[in-house]
């Protein structure tokens, strides 16, 4: 009886621990660190990643690498910014299942597993690297990155045969021209906006009611005359209605602006939870986010095993979901030598994780189910020699049970662009930004050369909580 007893509190035991361990979702685990990036304590939150020497070597790895290479970015730190963002692109390309964690995660939760990293974020460090090195006056090394998007891209192709399906991203395209406008190769800018003119119009539109910058339309435009090939120049003139476009002769200089407005959406947790409870004869089905409880009787059941916690049966299936950080900031402007002009929206990162993590769905909820199975399959056969003791192993299984809730969450939830001209020499701009009707203001001051193109990023990391749950 002390024996079977002990078995039961260590048992337990080992429940109170999984309960505390197990119910903190990526972003909560990671408090401290979102505290300070959040507020723009940028030094802070540096600190706090690299104290967490455990970290780079975790499951979690490619988190840390993305994390430290953006916040590096963000300080002006470009090339040791490269160095951790190089880090995760040969994380992504040398990644093996590993099927040992794999058979675990299905007897504990996904998290035993280490995290691959979403397609569209294995893009987006590319684009932070091309955009980092551009900052470094380093067009060739850009061009390089865009070399590893586009094979990205075709394995995404590849990957991916369902129309209804991310495989194809037009943001990837527009910057891969804008890179090879500024290397004045404007064959492959013309051909890397056509793509996205292609993408916006037939993806973009219809999976995420995206619509193609107006500032496209100009870029093709003006590329496919400098490449000489007047008969795409003259279709896409008519095409878009744009009969009096002429290429502009006077040479001076352009700022490529990138807004980075708001933060990515947060990997949360829905479950359902259901308790059996045959001593009353009652099944409750039960979920905490949507605030239901329904209870079904089950007369007829075996009413022969009513003593005590073994009559007790416990299920739950954890799954995982977004939770949007709304932005703060509706629009932007950028105003220069006396007039104004929008900044447009060029990426919404926020919906292509939404529609990422929904291509999987099926996915994960069958292996959601085998996980529940094998442990109720367990479960049962400890209970044939104790059924207290297999009770509460039912009891642990559903404490145990939990999604994975990783992914990169310093993003931003959208990225907006605009190209400004300027005359050579020093020039100020002011970007507006617009939150309610109200204003805030940022003024640049940029030394432009004749005919160069300079790359700029702003990041707005104010955002709004999600408007249901919780992180």
């Amino acid at each position: 009886m002390c024996f079977r007893r002990s078995k039961i509190a260590k048992v337990v035991a080992i429940a109170i621990v999984g309960l505390t361990t197990s119910c903190a979702t990526y972003y909560q685990t990671n408090q401290s660190f979102n505290q300070d990036f959040e507020r723009g304590n940028l030094e802070s939150a540096l600190a706090t990643l690299q104290s967490d020497t455990k970290e780079a070597n975790s499951k979690r790895q490619f988190l840390y690498f993305v994390n430290k290479g953006l916040v590096l970015s963000m300080m002006s730190r470009y090339e040791e910014s490269n160095d951790y963002f190089e880090k995760a692109f040969l994380f992504g390309e040398d990644y093996r299942r590993n099927y040992l964690y794999e058979a675990a995660s299905y007897l504990t939760n996904p998290n035993v597993t280490t995290y691959r990293g979403e397609d569209h974020e294995h893009l987006m460090l590319l684009y932070y690297k091309a955009i980092n090195y551009l900052k470094l006056g380093n067009t060739e090394a850009a061009l390089v990155e865009c070399r590893r998007v586009n094979i990205r891209l075709q394995q995404l192709s590849d990957r991916y045969q369902n129309e209804n399906k991310f495989q194809r991203d037009a943001f990837i395209h527009t910057l891969m021209g804008l890179i090879y406008e500024a290397d004045k190769d404007y064959n492959n800018a013309f051909i890397a906006y056509r793509n996205a003119v292609t993408i916006y119009e037939e993806d973009y539109e219809r999976l995420f009611s995206i619509a193609m910058p107006e500032q496209i339309k100009t870029d093709l435009l003006r590329t496919a005359w400098l490449s000489g090939f007047t008969d795409e120049f003259e279709f896409y003139k008519e095409k878009w209605n744009m009969l009096d476009f002429e290429v502009s002769q006077t040479v001076g200089a352009e700022v490529i602006f990138f807004w980075h407005n708001g933060l990515a959406p947060v990997k949360a947790e829905w479950g359902i939870n259901f308790v059996i409870d045959r001593r009353d004869n009652w099944v409750y089905f039960h979920n905490r986010e949507l605030g239901i409880s329904f209870p079904f009787s089950l007369e007829g059941y075996d009413k022969n095993e009513k003593d005590g916690l073994a009559s007790m049966e416990v299920f739950r299936v954890a799954f995982p979901r977004y939770l949007e950080r709304p932005q703060y900031f509706q629009g932007a402007t950028i105003s220069a030598n006396g007039s104004e002009q929008p900044l447009m929206l060029l990426e919404d990162v926020n919906k292509i994780a939404f529609k990422s993590l929904q291509q999987r769905m099926h996915l994960e909820l069958s292996k959601a189910l085998i996980r529940v199975a094998l442990k109720k399959v367990t479960e049962h056969q400890v209970k044939k020699e104790d059924k207290t003791l297999g009770s509460v192993l039912g009891v642990i299984n559903a404490i145990t049970e939990k999604a994975d809730t990783r992914n990169w969450q310093t993003l931003p939830h959208s990225i907006y662009y605009t190209r400004v001209a300027l005359p050579p020499g020093q020039s100020q701009v002011t970007l507006k930004l617009n939150e309610g009707g109200r204003e805030t203001t940022h003024d640049f001051t940029y030394n432009l050369t004749k005919g160069q193109i300079l790359f700029h990023t702003f990041t707005s990391l104010e955002s709004r909580y999600p408007s249901y749950g919780a992180y």
